[in-house]
């Protein structure tokens, strides 16, 4: 069959009558359905289909399990399986926002808090955003800036999702709204090709309230993802992307798997897949990798439960 609807358990185990009650969604939808494959018992669940298209066949499997814990997928079999991942760092692979925990330092957080939240909502023009946040952190000690990398929590799947990918061909790139200070420190802790992110202008080991030009914004993230798949000489469509907020909105949707995880309404309206439950291997169960496929791989710094 040309499609499949993949469906992932979150916060409770996915069971049979979850998964007769999807094949009943697409059959109402006029969907002709396979059997259910399982990718990892209780977890993760194929249902192959064809005759309706997928988007309109996930949005009725939505609607048929509404309430219920579960993520879905519904897409092409042809080129399920991704060749590059791109990936927002904060609030996505990680569960911090560092800006944020800079303003703590300052007695700040509040202030910025809302700020960042207001943006990730896409009501706050990105770039602007970020000059005005950062200007308040004119005069922080640089080692203060080091010093809070200890603070930083690996989102649930985030290495098994880079260390699968990695494993089976992919490049995965690490692009980032916030700080090269943070990136290229998750970049080595969970195991990422590359990361790009924007620099905090210091002088004299002090912050000068100020970021090096050009800020890396939605666009740049987007460009990024075009000029990867360019550099593998493979399609955007060869590409899975994953963030949370709207400055992830136009590399989701220039990717051929465009995800929010945990995201804002901005992001999750518009994304092919939404993880509102689950962690980040729900990725690798959506391009088709079964449990005893999943790479498991211990880092140095502390996860996020």
């Amino acid at each position: 069959m040309e499609n499949v609807l993949t469906l992932i358990a979150g916060t409770a185990s996915l069971g049979h009558s979850v998964v007769a009650a999807a094949r009943d969604a697409l059959a109402s939808a006029g969907a002709r359905t396979g059997d259910a494959a399982w990718l990892a018992a209780g977890c993760a669940c194929d249902i192959p289909f064809d005759e309706v298209p997928p988007f309109e066949a996930a949005a009725g499997v939505r609607d048929a399990l509404d309430g219920q814990p579960i993520d879905l997928v519904a897409q092409p079999v042809d080129g399920r399986r991704k060749k590059l991942l791109v990936a927002d760092m904060e609030s996505t692979i990680i569960d911090n926002e560092m800006i944020d925990e800079l303003a703590a330092e300052l007695g700040l957080a509040d202030r910025i808090a809302d700020l960042t939240a207001r943006t990730l909502r896409g009501e706050l023009d990105f770039a602007e955003s970020l000059i005005e946040r950062v200007r308040v952190l004119e005069g922080l000690d640089a080692a203060a800036v080091e010093k809070l990398r200890a603070n930083i929590k690996v989102n649930p799947g985030a290495v098994e999702l880079v260390a699968t990918m990695r494993a089976n061909g992919a490049f995965c790139a690490l692009v980032s709204g916030g700080f090269t200070v943070y990136s290229e420190y998750v970049r080595e802790l969970v195991g990422f090709d590359h990361d790009q992110a924007n620099q905090l202008e210091i002088v004299d080991g002090k912050l000068t309230g100020r970021v090096v030009k050009p800020i890396l914004d939605r666009l740049a993230k987007q460009t990024c993802l075009l000029r990867l798949a360019k550099d593998l000489a493979i399609s955007p469509g060869s590409a899975v992307a994953v963030g949370d907020g709207a400055n992830d909105l136009a590399m989701v949707l220039a990717a051929g798997l465009g995800v929010a995880y945990h995201g804002k309404p901005i992001l999750a309206e518009t994304a092919a897949m939404r993880i509102d439950h689950g962690d980040l291997t729900a990725l690798l169960y959506a391009q088709g990798y079964g449990e005893q496929e999943i790479v498991g791989r211990t880092v140095s710094g502390p996860v996020s439960k």
